[in-house]
């Protein structure tokens, strides 16, 4: 069986991480969110993918290449023009076989979540459903009999707790369905209105409800807790970096090749720091924390529940908790992140709920000394802020705050 993976998308409510990558290339635990997929598919014997890429499609490319390191063969899919799901399929007609995987490359599963649905797929189409108490925002599924009687995107009445996680196995029959798919409200073609006319149609449509991992970080904040619950999941993790005497490292830490712990640091796990990284000394680094590849950050700093990315400096007496920093960013001493909870966060004019969150920042800013950043607000890419400033409000792209 051959796998399509659907990761042409941006990823526009995980801005401002989203202005340089795309939403599967945000990493979790170090790893981007597309490579837990492409594992999962592995660890199933499913090695032939087909990715369907678009926006910023080249490091998409650039990471995982053909597939070999990461023991798969992977051929890519451009997507130019977002025109939804089924279009996105219907692309990948002339690569897959009488039946075939579809999945979702921004949702975070691991093999066994996949295992279940390969094990008792029958019919033309099955799907792989959740059950949530929270289904706002989510497509559902309706049963009747055991079988899919209807799909429903988005409903605003709790008409089902069982959502829909994009996750399907369909035979070739799909593609001249596909076909037939009007286009929706928002000018796209969804696959969930391809298989809602099947079902019309008598098709028999079975479900397959897990109770495994799977997580659907819609929000830019939605990282922190799937980093939260991966890094709590992980194997026991390696120290291949060197840590000095006198630093203290307490629970499941892994820290990367060339990487120094400097004397005096306190890290209690699950952490996770990549390789050739500078910490401490007399750093401080609390659970549920990812710092990526070529991070330097210095003495007598705390960092808590938060993620990290690669080649960030962060100066020293700094504290940051509960936020994202992007990549390639120049952060200056004594910077702070205030945390907030029950917070409403406003994006285009829609106000979005996040339970606890410090800040989010985006890639290749530089920030000067004794910032603060109030909670819930967020800094974009390729800013500059000057020395003592306390950020009220969001930072737009290429700002100067002097």
């Amino acid at each position: 069986m051959k796998a399509v993976i659907l990761a042409a998308g941006e990823g526009l409510r995980c801005r401002p991480l989203t202005l340089t990558r795309s939403k599967v290339m945000l990493p979790v635990a170090n790893k981007p969110i597309l490579e837990y997929v492409i594992q999962a598919l592995s660890n199933n014997d499913i090695k032939d993918i087909i990715i369907v890429v678009g926006y910023k499609k080249e490091r998409v490319k650039d990471h995982f290449g053909n597939g070999k390191k990461f023991g798969v063969n992977i051929s890519y899919i451009d997507q130019d023009t977002q025109l939804g799901t089924a279009h996105a399929i219907k692309l990948a007609k002339p690569y897959v076989g009488e039946k075939f995987i579809v999945l979702n490359g921004d949702n975070l599963i691991n093999m066994e979540t996949i295992s279940e649905l390969i094990r008792d797929e029958s019919g033309i189409i099955s799907i792989l459903s959740v059950s949530r108490e929270q289904i706002t925002g989510y497509g559902v599924i309706i049963l009747e009999k055991g079988k899919v009687s209807r799909m429903v995107e988005k409903p605003r009445d709790r008409i089902s707790h069982l959502v829909n996680t994009g996750i399907y196995i369909f035979s070739s029959s799909i593609f001249s369905e596909i076909d037939n798919t009007p286009i929706s409200d928002i000018g796209e073609y969804a696959i969930t209105d391809t298989i809602q006319k099947m079902i019309e149609k008598g098709t028999t449509v079975t479900n397959i409800t897990t109770q495994r991992t799977w997580i659907d970080a819609v929000y830019s904040w939605d990282l922190l807790k799937a980093n939260s619950i991966l890094l709590g999941e992980s194997e026991k993790m390696e120290i291949s970096g060197h840590v000095e005497k006198g630093a203290t490292i307490i629970g499941d830490v892994a820290i990367g090749v060339n990487s120094v712990i400097r004397s005096g640091s306190y890290i209690v796990g699950p952490v996770i720091i990549g390789k050739n990284c500078n910490i401490g000394p007399n750093t401080t680094i609390l659970p549920s924390t990812a710092i990526g590849d070529n991070c330097s950050i210095s003495s007598f700093t705390e960092i808590e529940n938060s993620i990290i990315m690669n080649d960030t400096r962060i100066g020293t007496g700094s504290y940051v908790s509960n936020s994202i920093i992007g990549s390639n960013n120049i952060i200056g001493p004594h910077f702070v992140t205030e945390v907030g909870k029950n917070l409403n966060i406003e994006m285009k004019s829609v106000l979005h709920h996040a339970d606890e969150l410090g800040s989010v920042v985006g890639d290749s800013n530089n920030i000067g000394s004794s910032v603060l950043i109030k909670a819930g607000k967020m800094i974009s890419t390729g800013c500059s802020i000057d020395s003592g400033k306390k950020i009220m409000k969001d930072i737009p792209q290429d700002s100067m705050v002097v």
